[in-house]
């Protein structure tokens, strides 16, 4: 990455027409806070008229799909947003972290096999379906080995996704009548995992700087009940993986960092025309049915995220102090309406797409406490 042009304008992108408003202000409220840190303009959000001809520096709520889309918003590589780039939707999904069931299973345009030849040692045992003829016999074979969780790609935050137990179970849900639009949209079914830790690790580069992360994840019930995404602890350092593992770091930390490096160089490998200069892993680690311990890449962010928040707030940080080796940084999101916390950064305070009310914040510490 090179240093962003000082006449570049910082321009939040609400990629979804029907966006919800929390997603909208946390993309502007991101956007304007990159601006300030790097010294340039906020350009507001990204108008085709209003901004056509600029020099834009794009924070993209989801990640940009097609060349013809990227063209138009001027971006020609991961220097001109934070986020990423993909030829084809499914590749910014949960779709590639696992092959199929066979070469005669469904495949979308661009799928690329060699991508779960390169992963299959770092994620949980699983298949991606792209069509309901293809869904029994994925789930008998995988069913074997103890329950699965069937989990549509396009979802975030936990959302959507079902534990299944029996093939009885799974018969059940394939008589529903929406389900073959479900799955030639794409599902993975995945072995379910007990006592589970999610960790997170990824990168950012930004202008001339890399940040480098690794953290967990934790969940909290929204306004229904639901368990979902509920924020991020995060450790980062300025620099690149080598210099986040110089760290003392647990055993099952570092299994987790060697495992999304390698989720991430084959996205490189199997997708060569894929960019990203936000590249953000989810690493689940818990017990299979058999009690054994098992730890597996679940899915990539090329993209705004939970976590964004705290990785703007750790820039600031490094900013601020250049001699900062590292810094421990939260994202928090709750459906609580409450005061927020002494020293926490407020990110959104408003309605949320699926309840009434949603406080998103970050909170920064010293690495050494």
């Amino acid at each position: 990455m090179t240093p962003t042009p000082r006449n570049r304008i910082v321009v939040a992108h609400s990629v979804r027409p029907a966006a919800p408003q929390h997603e909208v202000q946390t993309n502007k409220t991101l956007a304007r806070w990159l601006a300030q840190i790097l010294g340039l303009k906020f350009g507001g959000s990204y108008d085709a008229q209003k901004h056509r001809g600029r020099d834009l520096y794009l924070l993209p709520t989801q990640t940009i799909v097609g060349a013809a889309k990227a063209h138009e918003l001027g971006i020609k590589g991961p220097e001109d947003l934070w986020g990423g780039f993909v030829e084809h939707d499914f590749i910014c999904t949960k779709a590639i972290s696992h092959g199929l069931r066979s070469h005669q299973a469904h495949a979308p345009v661009g799928w690329s096999p060699l991508f779960s030849e390169r992963t299959r040692n770092v994620v949980l045992d699983g298949l991606s379906v792209f069509d309901l003829k293809d869904a029994r016999p994925a789930a008998e074979h995988l069913l074997y080995s103890g329950p699965i969780r069937l989990k549509p790609i396009h979802a975030c935050a936990g959302r959507g996704q079902e534990v299944i137990k029996s093939l009885d179970a799974f018969d059940e849900i394939l008589a529903r009548p929406d389900i073959a639009g479900q799955f030639s949209e794409g599902v993975v079914l995945e072995q379910d995992l007990s006592q589970v830790v999610t960790h997170s690790v990824g990168q950012s580069f930004i202008g001339d700087r890399v940040l480098s992360y690794c953290g967990d994840q934790y969940l909290t019930e929204d306004a229904h009940g639901e368990e979902v995404y509920g924020g991020s602890n995060l450790l980062v350092v300025q620099g690149g993986y080598a210099h986040l593992l110089k760290l003392k770091l647990p055993d099952d930390v570092r299994l987790a960092i060697e495992q999304a490096q390698v989720f991430d160089r084959a996205a490189d490998e199997a997708y060569p025309r894929f960019y990203a200069s936000r590249r953000n892993y989810d690493i689940a680690q818990g017990l299979d049915s058999n009690g054994q311990r098992r730890s597996g890449v679940l899915e990539q962010s090329w993209r705004m995220g939970g976590a964004s928040s705290a990785e703007v707030a750790a820039l600031q940080s490094f900013v601020n102090d250049p001699s900062m080796r590292a810094i421990r940084v939260s994202s928090v999101e709750t459906y609580i309406d409450r005061a927020l916390p002494a020293d926490a950064i407020e990110v959104y305070r408003g309605p949320a797409e699926n309840s009434d009310f949603l406080l998103k914040y970050v909170t920064v510490q010293s690495y050494d406490g």
